[in-house]
C-alpha cells in the first residue's frame, strides 16, 4: 500500500508506533509496519492528529530546522503575528510553527504585571480577542485618572486611552474632573420656622484640589457635598419664617456659599459659587400669594384712578373759573359746543340777538315735549 503526500504538506513516518523521521512531498509505501501522519504546512500551530506532545519530533533535525518552538508560561499570554498581521493569542502551552514560508513574531505579555510595556503595539491591545486579558480605560480631556492596584494608589493618568492586564492584580481607574464642575441640587423639601413647606433648587460650582486624597480618603465626595448642601439649607430655612425667606434670597445664597467653603476643605474641594436658583411654593400657598398679589395690584389701580379723577375735577374747576371771569372765553366755549352739536344734526335755525346757548336749550326742550308721530 502506498501513501501520497502532496505539495505543501509534511509527513511523519512511524514504524510500529515509533516516530522515525519527517518526510516531504512524495509517494511512500507502508510495508513493514510503516504508517504516516500527514500535516499541512500553514501559518497556524502544528497539529498532528491526536498527538498532543510534539516533542517526539525534535529527534528529527529537519523538523528542528523547519519549525519554531514557542513556550507560553503560566501567568502570561503570547500574541502571534504572521507577516505583520495579527494571527492569534496563545495561552499557556507549547507550540510549534512552520517557518519556511512565513515570518513569525511572538509578543509575550505578563498578566501578573498590570503595567503593559510602552513598546507593545497599541493597535493589538484594542483587538477584541484580547479583551479577556486586557482592560481598557478611557479618560476624557476634562478629567484626571487615579490609578489603583489592589485598592492602593499608584499614580495619576493623563487624558487618553490606557490599557492594563487582567491578571492577579485588581486594577481600578477612577476619573476625577480637573475642571470646574457645576452640580445642581434640586427638589429639596424643607420646613420654615412657621411650618411652611418649601422646595429649593440651588447650584454649586466646585473644583477638586487634591485628586488623590479625594479618592483615597473620602468615600464618594459628590454625595457628601450633596449632603452638606442639604444640611446648610435646612439650618438656614428652619430658623426663618416664610416671609423672611422670600425677602432674603441673596442672604440665603451668601450663607450657603460661606458654609460650603468651610465644608469643602474637608472634602479637598474648592467651592467657587453656591446660589439659590428657585424657591417653589406649595399649591395652596401659591394660590394665596396670587390672590394677595391681585389685590395689591387692584388697590394700586384704584389709587391711580382716584388720582386721575381728582386731577380731572380740578381741571374742570379751573376752566369754569376762567369762563366765569372772562366773557369772551365763555362765548368761545359756547361756540365749541355748538360745533360739536352741528356735527351730529342736520340744520339748526338760530335768531340773532339772543343767547345761543339759551336757544339751543329751548330747541332741545321743545323736541322732548312734542308728541311722537304716529
Amino acid at each position: 500500500m502506498r501513501v501520497l503526500i502532496k505539495e505543501g504538506c509534511k509527513g511523519f513516518l512511524f514504524k510500529k508506533g515509533k516516530f522515525i523521521k519527517m518526510v516531504g512531498a512524495g509517494v511512500y509505501n507502508t510495508l513493514g509496519g510503516k504508517s504516516y501522519e500527514v500535516c499541512e504546512v500553514n501559518n497556524s500551530a502544528i497539529k498532528v492528529n491526536d498527538i498532543s506532545d510534539l516533542e517526539i519530533f525534535n529527534s528529527d533535525s529537519n523538523f528542528q530546522k523547519e519549525t519554531l518552538k514557542v513556550e507560553v508560561k503560566s501567568g502570561e499570554i503570547v500574541v502571534h503575528i504572521v507577516d505583520g498581521i495579527f494571527e492569534s493569542v496563545l495561552t499557556p502551552n507549547k507550540y510549534y510553527f512552520w517557518n519556511a514560508n512565513y515570518k513569525h513574531q511572538f509578543l509575550h505579555l505578563n498578566l501578573n504585571t498590570p503595567e503593559i510595556p510602552s513598546d507593545f503595539p497599541k493597535y493589538l491591545l484594542a483587538e477584541q480577542v484580547l479583551s479577556p486579558y486586557v482592560s481598557k480605560f478611557e479618560i476624557n480631556s476634562k478629567s484626571i485618572g487615579v490609578l489603583l492596584y489592589n485598592h492602593k494608589f499608584v499614580k495619576l493618568l493623563e487624558p487618553g486611552i490606557h490599557f492594563f492586564t487582567k491578571g492577579s492584580n485588581i486594577v481600578t481607574v477612577i476619573p476625577v474632573e480637573s475642571c470646574v464642575v457645576s452640580q445642581d441640587i434640586v427638589g429639596q423639601e424643607l420646613l420654615t420656622n412657621d411650618k411652611v413647606s418649601l422646595r429649593i433648587n440651588c447650584v454649586v460650582n466646585y473644583k477638586v484640589n487634591d485628586y488623590v486624597k479625594v479618592i483615597t480618603e473620602i468615600n464618594d465626595y459628590k454625595n457628601q457635598l450633596y449632603t452638606y448642601v442639604q444640611l446648610a439649607l435646612r439650618d438656614y430655612i428652619g430658623e426663618k419664617t416664610f416671609d423672611e425667606i422670600l425677602a432674603s434670597k441673596k442672604e440665603m445664597s451668601k450663607y450657603l456659599l460661606d458654609t460650603l467653603k468651610e465644608k469643602g476643605k474637608e472634602l479637598y474641594l474648592s467651592i467657587n459659587e453656591a446660589s439659590v436658583k428657585d424657591i417653589i411654593l406649595p399649591g395652596e400657598i401659591r394660590d394665596i400669594m396670587n390672590t394677595v398679589l391681585v389685590a395689591e395690584k387692584r388697590a394700586q389701580a384704584n389709587v391711580i384712578t382716584r388720582r386721575e379723577e381728582v386731577a380731572s375735577t380740578r381741571s374742570l374747576l379751573n376752566t369754569a373759573r376762567l369762563m366765569d371771569e372772562n366773557a369772551t372765553l365763555y362765548k368761545l366755549k359756547e361756540l365749541e359746543y355748538v360745533e360739536r352739536i352741528c356735527e351730529k344734526v342736520g340744520n339748526i335755525n338760530i335768531n340773532g340777538g339772543s343767547d345761543v346757548l339759551s336757544q339751543l336749550t329751548g330747541m332741545l326742550s321743545s323736541n322732548k315735549n312734542s308728541p311722537k308721530n304716529n
